[in-house]
Order: structure tokens, then sequence, then C-alpha cells
């Protein structure tokens, strides 16, 4: 697990942990932590365990080693913390939540959001697979995963550095319990899914599975495909910035 990280001499400075989702490292935010920076925040993009390379193991990578490998990010930083999760980190944002909820200050779940204990992303993985490679993007749109907004240049970007999905985070089941977690403010920036949608599917129940409905809730519309950092980065930065001087 690796982080790009920037500090600033700040009393009280703001840490903003930037989670990516499936088959991306941190790499998937360099274009959003230049504005993050500009606003006098510190982001920390994260690489999680697993993603770093091609050629790393994954077979025996599970949800909690996601969830604590956020964890370690945040040990020793001073100051406030502000969650960032996008697509498949929402769900790992908000088991780091229920971890510490006294630790965030805020949860920022970008086109993406907190599930229910017991809900999983991937349920029925065939047995005995150990990774999920980037699909092809007729797959991924007929799936419902927008790519609006990312050029070619983008897009080949994107394929060229993605690394396949641990299986075992991908499957596994989320796991939260502390009521304390609903305590914490969030905010949901809706760029592939209106917030007007999401809204009326906030609460457990298929196809989200979403604790949405029993948080404090800052809903955003920044129509674009499911990848903002890749198609309206310094947009997405803005939102973010906003949402952490909420």
């Amino acid at each position: 697990m690796t982080t790009s990280t920037q500090h600033s001499s700040s009393d009280r400075q703001t840490h903003v942990v930037l989670v990516p989702g499936f088959w991306l490292g941190a790499w998937a935010w360099d274009d959003v932590v230049p504005h993050l920076e500009a606003a006098g925040l510190a982001p920390h993009a994260v690489t999680l365990p697993g993603l770093d390379d091609v050629e790393t193991d994954r077979s025996g990578l599970t949800r909690e080693d996601h969830v604590q490998a956020v964890r370690d990010v945040i040990a020793p930083l001073e100051g406030d913390v502000v969650l960032v999760g996008h697509s498949g980190g929402g769900p790992v944002i908000h088991e780091v939540v229920d971890r510490d909820p006294a630790r965030i200050r805020r949860a920022v779940y970008v086109d993406t959001g907190p599930l229910v204990d017991g809900a999983s992303l991937a349920p029925d993985l065939p047995a005995g697979t150990v990774d999920l490679p980037l699909p092809a993007w007729e797959d991924l749109e007929a799936a419902g995963s927008s790519l609006d907004g990312i050029d070619e240049a983008g897009l080949a970007r994107f394929r060229a550095r993605a690394v396949p999905h641990p299986a075992g985070v991908a499957g596994g089941r989320v796991r939260v319990s502390d009521p304390a977690r609903l305590d914490v403010p969030a905010t949901a920036i809706c760029t592939s899914l209106p917030s007007e949608v999401l809204r009326q599917m906030a609460h457990p129940g298929p196809p989200l599975h979403t604790e949405l409905g029993e948080l404090e809730v800052t809903y955003v519309d920044l129509p674009t495909g499911h990848w903002p950092m890749f198609s309206r980065p310094a947009d997405l930065a803005a939102e973010i910035v906003r949402a952490v001087r909420e």
C-alpha cells in the first residue's frame, strides 16, 4: 500500500484521504490532487493492497486488508480527516468510519455509497477466483459504469495502468456494527447516477443495499461518467473542497 501526500504548516491541517475504486491506484487521483493542494488541503492518495502491480499476489487479500490499509494511512495524521471513496472504495471508507467514527470528520462518496452490514459488491464470484481484470469497455458500460467524458487518451491510460482487483475484497462481506458510524456527516457526489435517483434508492435493499438513508447526507450533482477523476478532475476537486468546508 502506498500513498502520495502533501503537508502544510497549518495549526489544524485537514487531511483528505483519497481511496479509489476497482482496478485503480493512487495514480487515479493525479489530476485531482493539485487542486486540493491549491486549496490548502493535504491530500493522501491511496494504493490499496494488491493494486500496486499486475504481478502482485492477490490470492489471500480480504476486505479487512483494504480497511486496515486506509486506517494505517490515517493513524499518523494530525488534524482533521476527511475520507473520499470512489466506486468500490466507498464501502471501504464506510468500514473505516465504522472502526473509528470519532476520528473522521466527513465521508465523501463519489458515485458510490456506504453498504449495509453483510452486503457484497460481487457475491456470486466462482469459487477459486483470485482477481477480477478490468473488463472490456462495452461490458463496463452495459453494467452501468458510464465512461462519459473520458477521451481516447484517458481510456488508453486507464487500460494501461489498471490492475486486476482482488477477488477476496470484491466478494467479501462488508462488516459494520458501530451505531456511531451513522453520526458522521456524508457528502454524495453523484456523477453517473443523478442525486434525485440516488435519494430514492438511499435506504437498505436492492439494488444498492446502501446506508445513505441513515446518514446526514449532502447530495451534489456533477453530471459525467463513473470516473470523474478522469473526466472532470478540477470540478471533482472543487466539490471535495466544498464538502471539506461544510
